[in-house]
């Protein structure tokens, strides 16, 4: 979703790699870790939490925000929320309207 559409919910795909995310199978678990990307952007990120581990029906939702503003910082900023739920399959569709087993908030302040 985008403000530019006024926030209206879109199917979409992309191949993994153009995604800020790693997953991989770890034993029997579902290893989900976001990528901070850029790195130029607010707020700092100085210790970020551990990977998260799904078992088969379990989902995340992982929350990243940034704020990014002109070269000199005197001109408009703009603010990005990454908000990622995943779950280890196979889940129900509506899966992603219950709570997650999961939840990682790792949106900080960006004044």
């Amino acid at each position: 979703m985008s403000e530019s559409d006024g926030f209206t919910p879109r199917e979409s795909e992309k191949p993994l790699r153009e995604v800020a995310l790693s997953l991989r199978i770890q034993r029997d678990r579902l290893r989900v870790l976001p990528r901070v990307d850029p790195l130029y952007g607010l707020p700092p990120r100085r210790r970020r939490p551990p990977a998260v581990h799904l078992l088969p029906g379990q989902w995340v939702r992982w929350q990243l925000n940034y704020r990014f503003s002109s070269a000199a910082g005197v001109r408009d900023w703009s603010y990005w929320l990454d908000t990622f739920n995943v779950a280890r399959g196979p889940v129900d569709p509506e899966v992603f309207l219950s709570e997650p087993a999961f939840l990682v908030d790792e949106r900080g302040p960006v004044r």
